[in-house]
């Protein structure tokens, strides 16, 4: 029985990925009798974090066993985890990638551990390089991303990302799953109840930590259009603010439509999220950039329709006209958009679509694609 070790956020830490850690892992230990995680115990440091906190209130839920032990600016730790691994001996140690900053923590826990001879590393990549770029970011990134054995990615556009770095070992590519460990919707009415909204509203959710790169001032711009001022419509803004509130506060003011938006500007936790997305009509998703998205997956989940753009991985996500729409970075095109979505109806077209497609996004497909990996490297043996 094969040996793997899952290195990401996880319990107790926060977020979309270190759900997406805990939710790989169980479901890999359902394949593999010896799997476990090891999470960080410090992920970012206080003056780089730009959140409240980076640790959940809740409870551990996940299936398999977790270790805090990685610290991702301490190389004595990276280090001394990494002769730790290579004595182990594990068949695979799967690292979770989606940031530069943490390439030199992760690449060199991988060069140590490489050195008992059998234990391969796989990158599961989120993303290459961020949305949010610097210029130290593909020297941080081409560290990691030599030190692997194989890639499972997550959309074509950080494949394309993958191939610019001249990887010359396997790569997988497999959508991301849906985040499913939300558990069963809510109907509207209960839904909107239970957030106090106004059931003679229809809504749009914006969902998430609020970045700059996530296109809220566009969202806004769409909302205030002419061509939706006849139309009962409200935004629901969900998410912590990880860049400057005001500017963001102050477009609001200058559109004109504070009583068209409704702030929830804190971090939602797992157990609130199935009333945000069941109370709404429509999931708006206008990224300036991206990869792929969680929201997207969480929004599936729940059956709701999607407004994405036309940047990054997005638009192989959604099929336009079918399960939502892609749209240029147009706020016009997304308000035309929004308009023929309530004018026509859309949703009661759509939802039998979303109910086909969210059968290829299963966690049994993905894991497919990772065993498929593994056989290419074992073969390599």
């Amino acid at each position: 029985m094969k040996k793997i070790i899952v290195i990401g956020p996880a319990y107790p830490l926060r977020g979309g990925i270190a759900a997406f850690t805990e939710r790989f892992a169980s479901e890999l230990n359902k394949q593999v009798a010896d799997v476990s995680i090891i999470t960080y115990s410090l992920q970012y440091p206080k003056f780089l974090f730009p959140g409240k906190t980076q640790l959940t209130t809740g409870e551990n839920s996940c299936k398999v066993p977790i270790r805090i032990a990685l610290n991702s600016i301490n190389p004595i730790n990276w280090m001394r985890l990494g002769l730790q691994l290579k004595k182990l001996k594990p068949d695979y140690i799967v690292f979770k990638f989606w940031l530069p900053f943490m390439a030199p923590a992760l690449g060199t826990i991988a060069r140590i551990a490489k050195k008992n001879k059998k234990t391969k590393c796989i990158g599961l990549a989120h993303n290459i390089v961020p949305h949010e770029k610097k210029i130290s970011d593909h020297f941080l990134a081409n560290y990691f991303v030599q030190a692997m054995d194989g890639f499972l990615v997550l959309s074509e556009s950080v494949m394309k990302d993958l191939i610019r770095f001249e990887f010359q070992n396997a790569i997988r590519i497999s959508p991301h799953p849906l985040y499913d460990h939300f558990g069963k919707a809510l109907s509207k009415s209960v839904a909107r109840k239970e957030l106090n909204l106004d059931p003679d509203w229809k809504y749009l959710l914006f969902f998430g930590i609020i970045r700059e790169y996530k296109g809220l001032d566009l969202a806004l711009k769409a909302i205030a259009s002419k061509k939706l001022k006849d139309l009962k419509i409200k935004l629901i803004v969900a998410g912590e603010f990880y860049c400057a509130e005001k500017p963001i506060f102050d477009l609001v003011d200058e559109l004109g439509i504070k009583d068209r938006v409704i702030f929830q500007s804190e971090y939602i936790p797992d157990q609130i999220v199935p009333a945000y997305f069941s109370a709404a009509d429509l999931i708006i998703q206008p990224y300036k950039q991206a990869t792929q998205s969680g929201v997207t997956q969480i929004a599936y989940h729940f059956n709701k329709p999607v407004l994405v753009t036309k940047v990054g991985g997005l638009p192989e996500l959604v099929h336009h006209r079918k399960v939502g729409y892609v749209s240029s970075l147009d706020t016009e095109d997304m308000a035309g958009f929004i308009h023929d979505f309530y004018t026509h109806n859309r949703e009661a077209e759509f939802i039998p679509n979303i109910l086909e497609l969210k059968k290829i996004y299963s966690w049994d497909l993905f894991l497919n694609q990772l065993n498929l990996l593994l056989q290419e490297l074992e073969a390599e043996k």
